[in-house]
């Protein structure tokens, strides 16, 4: 038999190994998911000092645990955003100032203009400055959707359910309304806002065409903004006004130092 001394070291030892285990146990237990310890509340408080003081100089806040599905949640806000605005961008605007403007339309294919003639019909048969083809656009939306009219009638060009243009005196119906696309190209087509997919179209005999057999892609929907014959735009030119300054002085550490206008 050994000696009561390290028998006696033997049992510490063995005592010593057990409370460590202990120990090791209760801190997996306090990390754990569902176990509220003292690690896990550290942890805890750290994360939300880190993210507040991220906050507070306007970085992108530390991801932390349990954050994995508030950043999936706010990745389906571009879309809500998304669907916002081209809410907003088709309901008519009544408060703001419209904008107007007066231009011509030249049909690609017919090599004329567009015109509206007295007992409503609509063609695109009419020469550069003709009065019948000098057309009022008015802004319905904040977007790109306007309401044409002519100039010389005041009929507006809507669009009934069988594709064909008409020409109507009130033109507040959403059947009168187009949206004007700016194309690769640069020409410009016109889709009606009722019947989408359905767009302004002219023959090369410059006869309209049913809307329902347009595709944004053919020759007969595509027009040019073209300004009347004669018409000038209202903004005047700005010139350039030069004033001549006497010399002046400037401080620069204590000493007077005059400054000259450069020689011209």
């Amino acid at each position: 038999m050994g000696s009561p001394r390290s028998a006696l070291s033997c049992l510490l030892l063995h005592l010593l190994v057990l409370s460590l285990q202990a120990q090791v146990r209760g801190a997996a237990q306090s990390r754990g998911p569902g176990g509220p310890g003292r690690v896990g509340g550290l942890e805890d408080r750290l994360c939300a000092q880190r993210s507040g003081a991220a906050r507070n100089l306007s970085d992108p806040a530390p991801s932390c645990p349990g954050e994995g599905a508030k950043e999936q949640s706010g990745r389906a806000l571009p879309k809500v955003t998304q669907r916002h605005v081209r809410e907003q961008s088709l309901v008519t605007d009544q408060l703001s100032r419209r904008l107007i403007r007066t231009y011509q339309l030249y049909s690609r294919t017919s090599g004329k203009h567009v015109q509206v003639l007295a007992n409503k019909r609509i063609n695109a048969m009419a020469e550069d400055g003709d009065p019948f083809a000098k057309l009022i656009v008015e802004t319905d939306t904040f977007g790109s959707r306007v309401r044409v009219r002519g100039a010389e009638t005041g009929l507006y060009i809507c669009m009934n359910k069988k594709g064909k243009l008409i020409a109507k005196s009130n033109g507040k119906g959403k059947d009168c309304v187009f949206t004007e696309i700016v194309l690769e190209n640069n020409y410009t087509a016109l889709q009606n806002a009722k019947y989408e997919g359905w767009y302004m179209a002219f023959t090369r005999k410059g006869r309209p065409r049913k809307g329902s057999k347009t595709r944004q892609h053919q020759r007969e929907v595509h027009f040019m903004k073209r300004l009347p014959r004669g018409h000038h735009t209202t903004e005047q030119s700005l010139r350039f006004e030069f004033l001549n300054y006497p010399p002046f002085t400037r401080s620069l550490r204590g000493s007077q130092r005059t400054w000259a206008p450069e020689p011209r």
